[in-house]
């Protein structure tokens, strides 16, 4: 006669399972929270000492800006790491739970909310009253806002459908409306402008949105040799985006602050200060992700090389919500 054998939920073998994963919640509450702080209450400490005046509600559009990135990077991310993953010989099919309809969703209505600051002349609305949607048709500014806010809602109805694919048409037109709306027609060349634009911020969508789905596929594939593979893939391509992400940034900022002015601008303006913190924390990303690919060349287990990998994806989420903010800083002084 056989006992039956207990069952997980009877000797508690789940409750560290749930413990870990409540705690992994908490945390990343935690740690979106924080990120929204840095958008939210970051202009006052910026522009403090300039005497730079921010525009209203400078706090509150940095933030949703850096919700409107970072909604732009996860479904980008995914379509990415599962482009690398289909060329590995051994891949498991499973695949985590997809976070584009949620990030696409978020993306909307921080675009929706964006175009309703556009449509009250650059104004923070307070009553609906002072929403102009017709208005929006008759800027440059305004009928961008509209390309955003339609663009978002058709990739959320992709995501809900389940046709991945169909998103990078209108995840392009985000990325390309944000890249002519970054570069207004009355600045020298915007051509240019937009175009170095068009490149950092596909390459810094690529390179967040990609670590973070790829270490989900590589938790969710529970040790499998694919996982590894898939990690080192990622981490080549990963060092050409770095390497894009670094000269379109450089090219940028002198375009914005002229070599000449650049060491005063990023110590007395609002932006140059943003701007340097940013340049600090893209580079301890950097040291992270070197980090990350000594471990999976050099350690026993290659999956060691995920500890710095999280740590990268924390800090890639702190030089998201910085860059919104760096969108809502008047630009610094072009000094001839």
């Amino acid at each position: 006669m056989s006992l039956p054998r207990p069952t997980a939920e009877a000797t508690g073998e789940e409750g560290p399972a749930r413990r870990s994963g409540t705690g992994r919640a908490v945390a990343l509450l935690i740690l979106v929270t924080l990120g929204a702080l840095i958008p939210l209450f970051g202009p006052s400490a910026a522009l403090h000492g300039t005497g730079e005046a921010a525009a209203p509600g400078a706090g509150g559009i940095g933030l949703l800006r850096a919700v409107l990135f970072a909604a732009l990077s996860v479904p980008l991310g995914e379509l990415f790491v599962h482009r690398l993953a289909r060329r590995l010989p051994g891949v498991p099919p499973e695949r985590p739970c997809s976070w584009a309809p949620f990030a696409a969703t978020a993306g909307f209505v921080a675009a929706l909310a964006l175009a309703s600051v556009v449509s009250a002349g650059n104004l923070v609305p307070h009553r609906l009253g002072q929403i102009d949607v017709g208005g929006l048709y008759g800027s440059r500014d305004g009928r961008l806002a509209l390309l955003e806010v339609n663009a978002f809602a058709l990739a959320a109805l992709c995501a809900f459908l389940r046709r991945p694919a169909a998103q990078v048409w209108p995840l392009a037109a985000v990325v390309v409306a944000e890249a002519l709306r970054a570069h207004p027609t009355t600045e020298q060349n915007p051509p240019a402008g937009s175009g170095l634009t068009l490149v950092h911020l596909t390459c810094a969508a690529l390179w967040a949105g990609g670590l973070l789905h790829t270490l989900r596929l590589v938790r969710h594939w529970r040790g499998d040799p694919a996982g590894a593979a898939l990690l080192g893939r990622y981490a080549r391509v990963a060092a050409v985006l770095l390497a894009a992400i670094t000269a379109t940034g450089v090219c940028s900022a002198l375009r914005r602050m002229p070599s000449a002015t650049i060491l005063d601008q990023l110590t007395t303006t609002a932006y140059g200060r943003t701007l340097l913190a940013k340049v600090i924390l893209v580079a301890a990303v950097a040291l992270l992700a070197l980090w990350a690919r000594i471990r999976l060349r050099r350690a026993a287990d290659p999956l060691a090389a995920c500890a710095p990998a999280r740590a990268e994806v924390v800090v890639l989420g702190a030089v998201v919500a910085v860059s919104g903010l760096l969108t809502a800083l008047p630009l610094p002084i072009r000094w001839s």
